[in-house]
């Protein structure tokens, strides 16, 4: 079993959905994060005064799949997110050691896989 982490551009979160529905991959939380990568710094204007941003607003997708699921999982991230410009984001595969699912008491593989397979 995996957790899949993946930081995307916002405006590309609807395609990475999409992508994840289609690969059959479920059990999917987001959230908004900022971060800095490799993006240039970049500058705006906010009230009359020049601000240097340097954190970018991403959302993060974390994604506990089991081994089976992780090569679908990274390759329907990294379609659905590319743009081939720099910030596009990072995926992460970490090991997880145990899941559970609270409602019925599965645990591991069967805690991960779809309800219903």
């Amino acid at each position: 079993m995996k957790l899949v982490i993946g930081i995307v551009r916002p405006e590309k979160a609807n395609d990475v959905l999409e992508a994840l529905y289609r690969a059959e991959v479920r059990g999917i939380s987001l959230s908004r994060v900022q971060g800095h990568g490799g993006e240039l710094d970049r500058v705006e204007t906010y009230r009359g005064t020049t601000v240097k941003m340097g954190l970018s607003e991403k959302v993060r997708f974390e994604i506990a799949v089991s081994d089976p699921f992780v090569e679908p999982t990274l390759d329907a991230l990294c379609e659905s997110a590319c743009t081939g410009e720099v910030g596009d984001g990072k995926i992460f595969v970490v090991p997880l050691e145990r899941v559970v699912r609270i409602r019925t008491g599965e645990t591991d593989h069967g805690a991960v896989t779809p309800v219903g397979k």
